[in-house]
């Protein structure tokens, strides 16, 4: 199906973090004479602006995280415990930030008790069934996703480098399908998230079972054919197997929505200048690259 909508779905929160961590490591917050530091919601923008640039999308939406708890901590306490707070430099950066993005006429969307990516999923669920969709993020989850009409495109590191993944190319280089990527998470566990998945097993046995037998159903319906220790370990840790694949699943039924009229890309060289130069944005005209 061909369409001419081409709408990016942003992952703000990793667009941010990414920009951040870029300059902070050498202590370089771009303090403003309000003494806010500024130097995230900049990089984002420059993140942002080279992203639109590569991708040419006609709609663009920035999602976000909205407080730290979310329904997989209510599942799992431990969720995510093993992250600190952010840096106090970050703090006035999160609201700062959307308002740079309202300030250039994007939606910012967010649901108290859901992720990013549980937002970016309700949306792309909805808009690929007419549009070309473009999610934006730093977070190799979102590859779950992939289907027609939905491609991922993973930032790497510096400006405009990406990874970029459509179904066809994921089964290609993954070996499996986007869906059954939700399993493979849910038996090896994903420490960056803090959840433990099946105690021994990695990613290369989790990645043997679901090709010998789709998914967890199909490993369990057959847990006879294991070894002793692969049947062992699945069912000493049956309970975690099942609760690790409600936290790695993305909730595609998130209550957000976006009209793509509202999201309809167009920057009002005004409005955008007046909020840079507020910001005290140096050199923005010639360093924040726009079409």
């Amino acid at each position: 199906m061909t369409t001419t909508n081409r709408v990016m779905l942003v992952d703000g929160m990793a667009l941010l973090f990414r920009a951040f961590y870029a300059t902070a490591m050498s202590n370089y917050y771009m303090i403003n004479s309000k003494g806010i530091p500024t130097n995230g919601v900049y990089g984002m923008v420059k993140h942002l602006f080279t992203a639109i640039e590569t991708y040419q999308p006609t709609h663009v939406i920035c999602c976000w995280d909205m407080g730290s708890k979310t329904f997989r901590n209510d599942l799992f306490p431990e969720y995510k415990a093993n992250r600190g707070g952010p840096p106090e430099e970050l703090i006035p950066q999160f609201d700062l930030a959307k308002e740079v993005v309202a300030s250039l006429d994007i939606p910012n969307v967010g649901q108290v008790g859901f992720e990013a990516d549980d937002c970016m999923g309700t949306l792309s669920r909805v808009y690929s069934e007419d549009s070309e969709v473009f999610l934006l993020t730093g977070d190799q989850d979102l590859l779950q996703l992939l289907k027609p009409n939905v491609n991922v495109v993973l930032l790497k590191k510096g400006y405009g480098n990406y990874a970029e993944y459509h179904e066809g190319s994921f089964v290609e280089e993954k070996g499996i399908t986007p869906e059954q990527m939700v399993d493979l998470k849910a038996l090896m566990g994903d420490s960056s998230d803090n959840y433990p998945g099946v105690k021994g097993i990695g990613e290369k046995t989790a990645l043997k079972l679901l090709l010998q037998y789709g998914s967890i159903e199909g490993i369990l319906e057959n847990i006879d054919q294991l070894t002793k220790g692969q049947r062992t370990k699945i069912e000493t840790d049956l309970e975690m197997l099942h609760l690790s694949r409600k936290l790695a699943r993305i909730h595609c039924e998130a209550d957000v929505d976006c009209s793509l009229e509202d999201a309809l890309f167009y920057i009002n060289d005004d409005k955008m200048a007046a909020k840079f130069n507020e910001l005290e944005f140096r050199n923005w005209e010639k360093n924040l690259v726009r079409m």
